[in-house]
């Protein structure tokens, strides 16, 4: 089946995985399926039902904070690709994935750009705990 110029322009925008086109549990999916896992392989590896996963892919719930970092980091894939559709994904129909040696490499730095980001987060959230507790000692001198 041969795409129309149109069709091929829109996936090579990333269209189909757009914000307004695609959802969070859309592209939760396409990212399993690129990964080449079942939901029941996912599920297990998050440590949620395979009905929870489901929900999510069908959109019936969100996934927290905590279990979406970790499946965009599973999945090679960034935690704004999953919400947004923007930034580290899957590869669009109509375009040609890496080469599997690159697939590789690529997913290892989508993982890992994802728990930096996750540690960013973390950090930020100390240094914010820290300042309270140094302005709460001064406050006592």
């Amino acid at each position: 089946m041969t795409q129309s110029a149109e069709t091929q322009s829109y996936a090579q925008e990333g269209g189909y995985y757009a914000a307004d086109v695609a959802t969070l549990g859309d592209r939760i999916a396409a990212a399993r399926e690129e990964a080449g896992m079942t939901a029941k392989q996912l599920a297990k590896r998050l440590g949620v039902k395979t009905s929870t996963l489901e929900d999510w892919e069908e959109d019936r719930a969100d996934p927290r904070a905590n279990r979406l970092t970790t499946m965009a980091g599973m999945l090679g894939v960034s935690v704004g690709w999953l919400l947004t559709g923007e930034g580290a994904g899957v590869t669009p129909p109509g375009q040609t994935a890496p080469a599997p040696g690159m697939a590789k490499v690529l997913a290892d730095l989508r993982a890992m750009k994802s728990d930096a980001e996750a540690l960013a987060i973390r950090i930020a959230q100390v240094e914010k705990a820290l300042q309270a507790t140094m302005a709460e000692e001064r406050r006592d001198e």
